[in-house]
């Protein structure tokens, strides 16, 4: 894993799992920040044959690659629906690639809108619940100089772009693929409105016109300084900007992703969770750590030692976790709210054609349409046959 996330997990989970455990060993194998660099050391290690790894740490579009290339053991039958309610239901999704159960959820992740608080309620305003509510009251408090931007955004051609994007195009009615009949719905009209709000924010001056180039952290510190009204992030932006040193300390909420009118906001789903090698020589073994690792009590600790969001429901209401972060509830309604981006086998190629005509839209470089038809034909082809689908199965959307 990841080495901000190795040490937490060292120090806290590992530790009292093999104090319960005398038996069983645990390696962690410490990789580089970044997620798809992950992504390709499992990817490279499985292709070569005999993985060294029993136990798989999997961002949640991973899991669909990693089960159809034959890499993972089923768990469906160790694991009882009575047991698997306990999660969220968005999360257990995450772990399913053809209906058959790949992956745990050890940590839920969910794209949300944080917002000032005190200005919005200074203003008279309440928060915005639309598309148009986030540009009106952006524009509001900019003319009272309040901030300097409304709105930020991660725009740079990255995966934080698609995954900002789809609960855009979810917040607008439309879908990117269907992943029961691979239909494609990259150039229907819904997903040239989702383009069209983002392309205003920057038009309207609303957004900075260095929006798209940025990622996650270009925004958060944007937010924190107290430069900005609105900003799309994740769950780990909440516990920097209430540090004692933030200028937003004890200013801000959060609540699902605006939406058009007549829709449903949607929040694009991450987190990551925890998975068998199919090449494993101690599935039991294995099975008995994800056991431990998503159990509620080691859960609750992880929680308090490195603030991390859990995945099991209960956890967002606990009385002891709420008194130190107050927002988990609301958290709760968001990851109800998740959308997932297609669980397909060829999610990456999917995900990077996304997001090179996605980047061209948005900068100007491509005309949206063009861009789109373009995006769309190319994802076609990829996805096969299918990829046509039949245009009465899009609103199916891929919730």
């Amino acid at each position: 894993m990841t080495a901000p996330d190795a040490e937490p997990w060292r120090q806290g989970l590992i530790r009292d799992f093999e104090a319960e455990n005398p038996g069983i060993r645990i390696n962690l194998v410490e990789g580089p920040n970044a997620t798809n660099l992950l992504e390709d050391l499992y990817t490279s290690s499985f292709i070569l044959g005999e993985s060294p790894y029993d136990l798989i740490n999997m961002d949640v579009i991973w899991t669909s690659k990693f089960a159809a290339a034959g890499w993972l053991l089923p768990l469906g039958d160790r694991i009882s629906k009575e047991e698997l309610g306990a999660f969220s239901s968005q999360d257990v999704e995450g772990g399913r690639y053809q209906d058959k159960l790949y992956r745990i959820p050890v940590r839920s992740d969910v794209g949300m809108l944080y917002y000032r608080e005190d200005l919005i309620k200074q203003a008279g305003l309440q928060p915005p619940e639309t598309f148009d509510d986030l540009i009106r009251i952006s524009q509001v408090l900019q003319k009272k100089k309040q901030v300097n931007w409304g709105y930020v955004w991660q725009g740079r051609q990255y995966e934080g772009l698609v995954a900002m994007f789809a609960e855009v195009l979810d917040g607008f009615g439309g879908f990117w693929v269907n992943p029961d009949t691979l239909e494609v719905g990259l150039d229907r009209p819904e997903t040239l409105r989702a383009i069209e709000f983002l392309r205003s924010t920057v038009k309207e001056g609303v957004s900075p016109p260095g929006v798209t180039t940025y990622q996650e952290e270009d925004t958060r510190r944007l937010f924190q300084s107290g430069q900005v009204a609105f900003l799309r992030s994740w769950p780990y932006a909440w516990p920097l900007a209430q540090a004692e040193n933030s200028p937003i300390r004890g200013k801000i909420a959060i609540k699902p992703m605006v939406h058009a009118p007549g829709k449903t906001g949607a929040a694009c789903l991450g987190g990551w969770g925890l998975g068998i090698a199919k090449t494993s020589r101690h599935p039991e073994e294995a099975w008995k750590a994800i056991q431990y690792f998503t159990s509620r009590e080691a859960q609750r600790r992880f929680i308090f030692s490195a603030g991390y969001v859990p995945s099991r429901r209960e956890l967002f209401t606990d009385p002891e976790i709420v008194a130190k972060y107050p927002h988990y509830p609301q958290l709760l309604e968001v990851v109800d709210n998740a959308v997932l981006r297609p669980p397909i086998a060829q999610y990456a190629q999917t995900s990077d054609i996304l997001q090179r005509y996605l980047s061209a839209a948005l900068s100007g470089r491509m005309n949206s349409e063009r861009a789109m038809q373009a995006a769309a034909a190319e994802t076609r082809r990829l996805l096969g046959a299918g990829g046509q689908g039949s245009r009465g199965q899009g609103d199916k959307g891929t919730k």
